[in-house]
């Protein structure tokens, strides 16, 4: 069993704490540093809490609310004795016909993803090792980025309405592609150019080919900046709401004009918007977890060299 002894003396005079035979010497400088750390850890939990409860409680209210009735839903205060009613769902899937829209977005979703990172990753690849286009190119992909979207909905609707384009879902995945290809390409480019280029000119060294190359040895390095730049693309298309409102209709129409047609001339109906917003939030959350590991490290990529 450890032995363990402390010998105090006033005047600041060190104590002395006896463990296993060993002595530690501790001063009432290391006491007060130590209730420090303290200190500052509980008030770092309690921040960690707080902004925790500050972002799982609206998620958890939505949840308990589409899981009542519908009248129960608009109670004030809550009934929260209320028994679990599934009537929202029952209405949004059955009635409203969310099951399309759900599959409407993540079709133009995960399309748009994998076109993004089909066109972007060579893109990038090429900018980030010839510096192709030099430095207006780069600086022209980021400008796409600072042009609001509402100034190109009018002209872009005429244009889709003369070529009898609108209410097509093919529309709307060019649209988002063209939003989120500048992006995609300007993340990968960060990515790629933290790579070493000592392991690409190992693989030309032994007979590859500069797409072998890309394809065999700079992908897998990369995987984690594709994950996370595709995961971001997909999260762009997916809560993207003003093209959609204006370009499609009944078949193409997406969840977030979906649940905009559920606020009517007789108020918000509260319960189905609540499992609407459920429904809509389920897949990112989903999705976040599946790649949590990937997205993390693909956010720090080359952030420490």
């Amino acid at each position: 069993m450890p032995i363990a002894e402390a010998r105090g003396s006033h005047g600041g005079h060190p104590v002395t704490a006896q463990v296993d035979h060993l002595t530690v010497p501790v001063t009432r400088a290391t006491r007060r540093r130590r209730r420090r750390v303290s200190a500052g850890r509980l008030a770092a939990h309690v921040v960690l809490i707080a902004a925790s409860l500050i972002i799982l409680l609206p998620l958890l209210w939505i949840l308990r609310t589409s899981i009542v009735s519908r009248r129960s839903a608009y109670l004030i205060p809550p009934d929260f004795a209320a028994p679990l009613n599934l009537d929202s769902w029952a209405y949004i899937l059955a009635e409203q016909n969310f099951i399309r829209y759900f599959v409407n977005s993540l079709a133009i979703g995960l399309g748009t993803a994998a076109i993004s990172l089909l066109i972007g990753v060579p893109a990038a690849y090429s900018i980030a090792r010839w510096r192709t286009g030099g430095q207006t190119v780069r600086v022209g992909i980021l400008a796409t980025q600072i042009l609001p979207p509402i100034t190109l909905i009018i002209p872009v609707f005429i244009v889709a309405r003369e070529l009898g384009l609108l209410n097509s879902q093919a529309l709307i995945a060019t649209m988002y592609l063209s939003f989120n290809l500048p992006f995609v390409v300007w993340i990968l480019y960060g990515f790629f150019k933290g790579l070493p280029e000592e392991v690409e000119e190992a693989g030309l060294v032994d007979g590859a080919t500069r797409l072998q190359v890309l394809r065999l040895i700079v992908v897998p390095m990369a995987l984690p900046g594709l994950i996370a730049a595709g995961v971001f693309s997909f999260v762009l298309a997916w809560n993207e709401f003003l093209f959609a409102f204006i370009l499609t209709g009944i078949e193409s129409r997406t969840l977030p004009v979906a649940l905009v047609g559920l606020i009517t001339q007789a108020g918000t109906q509260i319960g189905p918007m609540a499992a609407g917003t459920v429904l809509m939030c389920a897949p990112v959350i989903v999705l976040t977890f599946m790649v949590k590991r990937y997205l993390v490290s693909g956010l720090t990529f080359g952030s420490v060299k």
